[in-house]
């Protein structure tokens, strides 16, 4: 199990310093571990399976079975494997530092989703409200 704060740096600090296709792959295995910790902490073991060409799609199916409410972060996850295509099939005609960017932002959400719902498990029967956690953490200590 990746350690989340390790996993929120990394999504964080990634850049393309090693180039557009290594930084996409950064942001899709950073949404992967973070699912992983998912299954590890209800003890199950993470599946090398892919669904529809993707692990991270596979891992957040095996992470939604007997909890629909998991499912408020699977747009993001086939968002962000979208996006991804899209960097390594090279098209001339994508902005890969807009798309990149992007990419930053889904798999940051992916990471606040369930960094929250392990906190709150009730954290996506309503959208992906957080107000659970927006209300314990204005509390004053």
């Amino acid at each position: 199990m990746t350690p989340f704060e390790t996993l929120r740096t990394q999504i964080d600090t990634l850049d393309n310093a090693a180039g557009d296709v290594a930084m996409a792959t950064g942001f899709v295995l950073a949404a992967e571990h973070v699912i992983e910790n998912w299954l590890e902490s209800h003890d199950q073991v993470p599946t090398d399976k892919t669904h529809e060409g993707s692990r991270l799609i596979a891992l957040h199916r095996q992470g939604a079975k007997g909890d629909p409410s998991f499912n408020a972060c699977r747009e993001t996850c086939r968002e962000l494997v979208y996006r991804y295509n899209l960097i390594i099939g090279g098209h001339a005609d994508t902005d890969a530092k807009k798309v990149l960017e992007m990419m930053r932002l889904l798999a940051r959400h992916i990471f606040l989703f369930i960094s929250g719902k392990l906190q709150e498990s009730k954290l996506g029967e309503f959208c992906c409200s957080s107000k659970s956690l927006r209300l314990e953490s204005a509390l004053p200590e």
